[in-house]
């Protein structure tokens, strides 16, 4: 069965994003975007919420005809547009959109449950509103966040409220060479 993987970059103090929406503050050198190349590469698909979708399609769809453009980066913007996607969007039209892109309207806990057993690579989750939802429903399987070294002191907070606690278990921790700090849980459901 395939899994549900919540990665995200966050703060130390728990912000994904400041509090003007930014993210410069992200450290991805090229070991860091080679290490999520590697894990994204085998993937089965991304969910993402319409912000974050939008986001990216605003870059990626050519990131990778900019000869300037580093190896990793070229190789992101291959997979990105490869790989099927799923928005979750009231706003976008549903359906099929560009870039191997379906827009579906709700988290629906039994169509994600029905996503997980198709075949394929586990499911690659974004946005820090689509994952509250998911995380509300118990979807998420494993969380893999990405800490940042530096504090912002406002801004979007990764888990912005729980409705309840939920117990983990650490999976791998691992030290780039950039300061970044990966953890990675596997959700405990006893």
């Amino acid at each position: 069965m395939r899994k549900i993987i919540l990665a995200m970059s966050v703060s130390l103090d728990g912000f994904m994003e400041g509090p003007r929406r930014e993210i410069d503050w992200h450290l991805v050198d090229d070991e860091l975007h080679r290490y999520f190349n590697d894990r994204l590469r085998g993937m089965g698909g991304f969910l993402s919420g319409r912000v974050t979708h939008e986001l990216m399609a605003d870059y990626w769809p050519a990131a990778d005809e900019d000869p300037a453009a580093p190896e990793p980066v070229r190789e992101f913007a291959r997979i990105w547009r490869e790989m099927p996607k799923i928005v979750y969007s009231r706003t976008l039209a549903a359906g099929p959109a560009q870039w191997n892109t379906t827009v579906v309207r709700e988290v629906v806990p039994a169509e994600v449950e029905a996503l997980k057993v198709e075949p394929g690579g586990d499911l690659a989750l974004g946005g820090a509103d689509l994952a509250a939802a998911f995380a509300a429903h118990d979807l998420v399987d494993e969380y893999l966040v990405y800490v940042h070294p530096v504090l912002l002191g406002a801004g979007k907070r990764l888990f912005p409220q729980a409705a309840d606690r939920t117990s983990l278990r650490l999976l791998e921790s691992r030290a780039f060479g950039n300061g970044v700090v990966l953890l990675r849980y596997a959700r405990d459901r006893g």
